[in-house]
């Protein structure tokens, strides 16, 4: 009786789900979060390239006040350089979290456009 028993409680998959469940869903929580991560560093990384184009633009006609605007909209807290000579080149530096884990990614962009708006 007691191998009956035994062969029956072997063929019970009863809380299995449960169990594989709980093995698989810390895996997909990270990924999603990794992936949601990803998503917010790339987004950053093309706003602070149409910040760097629009502001090496802005300064080739000879409007800083619009550069240091749009940087500070599309791009706060980055670091501006601006190199001058035939183009005038500006050069973007900004740090973005990747998350509450991981350390933060540099991001670096860098636009030139004529100087005096040739």
């Amino acid at each position: 009786m007691s191998e009956r028993r035994l062969r029956r409680g072997l063929a019970d998959e009863s809380g299995s789900v449960t169990v594989e469940f709980a093995l698989v869903a810390p895996v997909v929580v990270v990924v999603l979060a990794t992936v949601v991560a990803a998503l917010g560093v790339a987004t950053e990384a093309v706003r602070l390239a149409d910040a760097a184009g629009i502001a090496a633009r802005a300064l080739g006609r000879g409007d800083d006040g619009l550069a240091e605007r749009i940087v500070g909209a599309l791009a706060p807290g980055a670091s501006t350089s601006v190199e001058r000579g035939e183009l005038v080149c500006v050069r973007l530096e900004r740090s973005v979290p990747l998350g509450p884990v991981a350390e933060a990614v540099p991001l670096v962009a860098r636009s030139c456009a004529p100087e005096g708006g040739r």
